[in-house]
């Protein structure tokens, strides 16, 4: 069974737990330009536990309510193979009751062992977690043992080679499935290179498929994917910024406009309940430097739903 598992990783292209950008517009927009599976933004499993699941009929959604009622996760049929749910975690059985509370509803849970940001690490969770190799053996072998559907990790590079190679068959001997590599290590961003070598060799070190990620600034089309693929030698590619600018980068026929991105965009954020500030905050990081423009700048002041869809008309 976990070699079957195995199969849903290779060859595909993949897009990126992103906080505020992965929720399902995007995760939507971005199967239908031709990405083989998503990932949801990330959630902690504290909130996760204590969402109640709801049948939203007038949605046709299955919405996760949180306590103080807001939609914590949603997802619809569309998704229902394709969609891997982010945890945040620093403890096993916390996980798995967080991880069970989504089971039915998701291709696979993924565990974030890569975020940098303070609030992440200082809980123990993210990128804190690549120093607790006992933690990281308890947490997948809990879920692995407990689940019905796959667990898969992301994470960032330790600042040794050999370091992270060990890392990475801790994670693939405790059950994982698939291992995403961001190859930056925690306290590096994007300016800095991707450390493709990394990959290459912890491609080669495992059996189980690994994901490049961290590529984006050296992909700006379709066919870059496949060249990211090729100097990591990694089985699957995951696009976080690349994707997030430009959603249109998974068609193999080329990119799109990125106003007809947004017009996309905005068909399912209204026919999915998006609350406007989110999807806001999605827009401007599809214009980027189009900010400053006319548009950009309506854009900035608008507050409600159909003050963005009177700027784009989806």
């Amino acid at each position: 069974m976990r070699d079957n598992y195995q199969e849903r990783y290779r060859d595909k292209v993949i897009l990126a737990p992103m906080v505020r950008i992965g929720t399902i517009p995007m995760r939507l927009l971005a199967l239908d330009y031709g990405a083989d599976l998503v990932y949801s933004e990330e959630i902690i499993d504290y909130k996760l536990m204590k969402c109640r699941r709801v049948l939203n009929d007038r949605l046709s959604t299955i919405d996760f309510i949180d306590t103080d009622e807001k939609v914590a996760f949603r997802t619809c049929d569309k998704e229902r193979n394709k969609v891997i749910l982010q945890i945040g975690t620093c403890d096993a059985e916390r996980c798995l009751k967080a991880a069970k509370n989504v089971e039915a509803d998701v291709s696979a849970i993924d565990i974030n062992m890569g975020c940098p940001k303070d609030f992440s690490v200082k809980g123990g969770m993210g990128a804190a977690l690549l120093r607790c190799p006992r933690k990281i053996e308890e947490i997948i072998q809990t879920l692995a043992s407990n689940l019905t559907i796959p667990v898969t990790c992301k994470i960032r590079v330790l600042p040794r080679l050999e370091e992270t190679v060990e890392i990475a068959k801790i994670i693939e001997s405790s059950g994982a499935v698939a291992l995403a590599i961001h190859a930056r290590t925690k306290e590096e961003r994007y300016q800095d290179s991707n450390r493709n070598d990394y990959i290459r060799c912890i491609s080669r070190s495992l059996r189980i498929p690994v994901i490049a990620s961290g590529g984006s600034d050296d992909i700006q089309t379709y066919d870059d994917i496949s060249l990211f693929a090729e100097s990591t030698q990694a089985c699957s590619v995951m696009l976080g910024r690349a994707a997030q600018n430009n959603c249109s980068i998974f068609r193999p026929e080329g990119l799109l406009d990125v106003h007809s991105v947004i017009r996309e965009y905005l068909k399912y954020a209204v026919r999915y309940e998006v609350h406007p500030g989110n999807a806001k905050y999605c827009i401007q990081r599809m214009l980027g430097s189009e900010q400053a423009s006319d548009i950009g700048q309506a854009c900035n002041h608008s507050y409600t739903m159909d003050q963005l869809c009177s700027l784009w008309k989806p």
